[in-house]
């Protein structure tokens, strides 16, 4: 019984480890992803809701947590002002259901 709760634990630890928290970058360098902000939402290869607690943020659903220190986020990403040097487009959208993956081909850059 022991091993079944330890299990649970690191299990649920680890899905919250996995959080979808970011960093904005000063330099392209410094970045793991480059990302384009789209005027809308049909043009955007993921749509992002920036949540507002970090315990809101997603799984790589689309649901960002913008961290103040580039050790606490998950990824660190660089916004571009070209969509031809981004590695995805995103658009912020105002509301938690709109949030997703439009180009799941794409996915595996935010894990």
């Amino acid at each position: 019984m022991k091993t079944f709760f330890l299990s649970l634990l690191l299990a649920l630890l680890g899905h919250a480890i996995s959080a979808q928290t970011v960093y904005s970058v000063k330099y392209k360098s410094d970045a793991n992803v480059k990302v384009y902000v789209a005027k809308y939402a049909s043009d955007a290869d993921l749509v992002v809701y920036k949540a507002k607690y970090k315990s809101d943020a997603g799984d790589n659903n689309g649901v960002w947590f913008f961290t103040d220190y580039a050790s606490d986020a998950k990824k660190k990403v660089f916004f571009v002002d070209y969509a031809s040097d981004a590695d995805f487009k995103v658009f912020f959208a105002d509301y938690k259901s709109d949030a997703g993956w439009k180009n799941s081909s794409k996915k595996h850059l935010m894990y």
